[in-house]
């Protein structure tokens, strides 16, 4: 599987990489043959190992529109299911589905389903553990609406963490979008939420983790007319 650097993560790579090179470099020449200076080199490479995985952006499509399925928006592990009353955009109730992303997942965020996006806005907040239940509606988040051909209409929220302060969403109102397609990118520990149809039939369990564009969270029901 090819596995390629996100855009996001560029710049800050090879800016880790050269305050790390200098620092191992000042090292050597200062204190050579020393344990110090081996184990500094060792933690540097386990450092910047962590932060290309943090980075990563793996090569993984869908092929046709695969309507009535949902897509793992994002790598890391299932927090939270359950079902929810959504008061903002749908006044009923919905099957909430959380994934926790740690500091060890590729932090690419991918379109859950196929269609249409009919709303799509980013709202300020707090920046709570992301892991906690409050976070889902009291951090800053970005909404996204998807309308689907005949299987209903759903949510996903972009959450930010206690450390992350930046959400990048590159999908906007209007847009028609091909399930597993490149949503946006969060830096740091996060989440995303997707609130579905309670009559979806849920694929996963709480605790398990889950890859993005590998794994289906959910089968929608035909909507009836």
């Amino acid at each position: 599987m090819k596995i390629e650097i996100h855009k996001e993560g560029k710049a800050p790579l090879f800016r880790i990489f050269m305050v790390l090179l200098l620092i191992n470099t000042a090292t050597f020449v200062w204190l050579p043959n020393t344990l110090f200076t081996v184990l500094l080199l060792g933690v540097s490479i386990l450092f910047f190992a962590t932060a290309l995985n943090f980075y990563k952006q793996p090569e993984r499509t869908y092929k046709g529109d695969l309507h009535g399925l949902v897509n793992a928006p994002t790598d890391g592990r299932i927090v939270v299911i359950e079902k929810v009353f959504e008061k903002e955009f749908f006044q009923e109730e919905r099957i909430q589905i959380s994934i926790f992303m740690s500091l060890f997942n590729a932090h690419s965020n991918w379109v859950p389903v196929s269609g249409r996006i009919t709303h799509c806005s980013h709202v300020k907040g707090n920046f709570y553990r992301a892991y906690l239940p409050k976070s889902s509606h009291e951090n800053e988040h970005t909404n996204i609406v998807i309308e689907t051909p005949g299987y209903g209409t759903i949510l996903t929220k972009q959450i930010a963490g206690a450390v992350a302060r930046r959400i990048v969403t590159y999908v906007k109102e209007g847009d028609k979008l091909h399930i597993g397609s490149p949503l946006g990118f969060i830096k740091l520990g996060s989440r995303m939420d997707i609130f579905l149809p309670v009559d979806s039939e849920i694929l996963v369990t709480m605790g398990e983790e889950v890859r993005a564009n590998i794994t289906f969270l959910a089968r929608l029901n035909k909507q009836i007319k």
